[in-house]
């Protein structure tokens, strides 16, 4: 799911393209991808662009009017821009935005169809979609404190929970917590004023960095590779890899759709999370450390 570093990217690439160009008209590929019927999407056709924003993980395009275009690309929906009036394509297209200046083309790759297209009237119908999270790059300390001690969760479902805090998804929350050196299990509530500070700054400084590297990378173009797995991260997307800091490989855990990669020697003080699939499996022949799960993976390869 794309999330802080590549929508602010996103935007500064929207920008310079459709701020002050009007949209014609939407095509829709898929019906299903437009959430809601009043206002219809045909009162947004005619009506220029004033200005972007982004709530949560959702862009917004300010219309005249105070009609407002709210885009939620989910976990695969991407955005790309093509000439004025280009094809939607075919299986994976859900819509095209013809502006005077070009077609913004949304399409999802999947077969669970979750991107969402909103329109909405005035600022009162916008707040709708605000779910509360802090913006972390703006805050201080103590409200970053505050937010993360308001319910007691593990640290990897808060940063991800958008009630919380807005924008961190799946990839960069274990990009974060790698970086603070803290275990993605530990309770909220059980941090300490140092841990919280560190977490603060890790935050900051993760999503700091990839903006400006996503940024750097597209230029003036167009971001073309919005993806949850970089070579360049450090833990996101790496089981198995070896750490970029200490060198143990990478460990994951899976819960429904999700994964959390880590580094149990940087994070954990060497010992392994319960991968729930596998630790079900193996019950006490799960290993408990690093040092048990590589003798474990040793010995089966001996036995073979």
């Amino acid at each position: 799911m794309p999330e802080y570093p590549d929508l602010t990217v996103y935007l500064s690439a929207l920008g310079p393209r459709v701020v002050g160009h009007t949209l014609e008209g939407v095509r829709l590929g898929s019906p299903f991808v437009l959430r809601s019927v009043e206002p219809p999407l045909t009162s947004t056709f005619g009506r220029a662009v004033t200005g972007l924003r982004r709530i949560g993980k959702r862009l917004v395009f300010e219309l005249e009017g105070e009609l407002f275009l709210v885009v939620h690309l989910m976990v695969a929906g991407r955005l790309s821009w093509k000439d004025q009036g280009a094809k939607l394509p075919g299986r994976v297209g859900l819509a095209a935005f013809d502006f005077s200046s070009g077609t913004l083309v949304l399409t999802e790759v999947s077969t669970k169809k979750r991107a969402a297209l909103h329109v909405a009237k005035g600022e009162a119908a916008l707040k709708a979609f605000e779910r509360g999270g802090l913006e972390v790059m703006s805050a201080h300390l103590d409200e970053f404190a505050e937010a993360l001690r308001r319910e007691n969760h593990t640290l990897k479902r808060s940063l991800t929970d958008p009630r919380l805090f807005s924008a961190i998804g799946n990839a960069y929350s274990d990009e974060i917590l790698h970086r603070a050196k803290l275990s993605p299990v530990k309770q909220t509530r059980a941090l300490t004023g140092e841990e919280i500070g560190r977490l603060f700054e890790a935050t900051r400084a993760v999503l700091g960095e990839w903006t400006l590297r996503l940024s750097e990378e597209t230029g003036d173009g167009w971001p073309e590779k919005v993806t949850a797995f970089r070579p360049e991260m450090a833990v996101h997307g790496k089981h198995k890899q070896p750490c970029p800091v200490c060198g143990a490989p990478i460990q994951r855990i899976v819960y429904a759709e999700n994964e959390t990669d880590y580094c149990a020697r940087c994070q954990t003080g060497g010992k392994l999370l319960a991968d729930r699939s596998l630790s079900r499996l193996l019950k006490d022949d799960w290993p408990k450390t690093l040092d048990e799960l590589e003798e474990y993976v040793a010995s089966r390869s001996h036995s073979r």
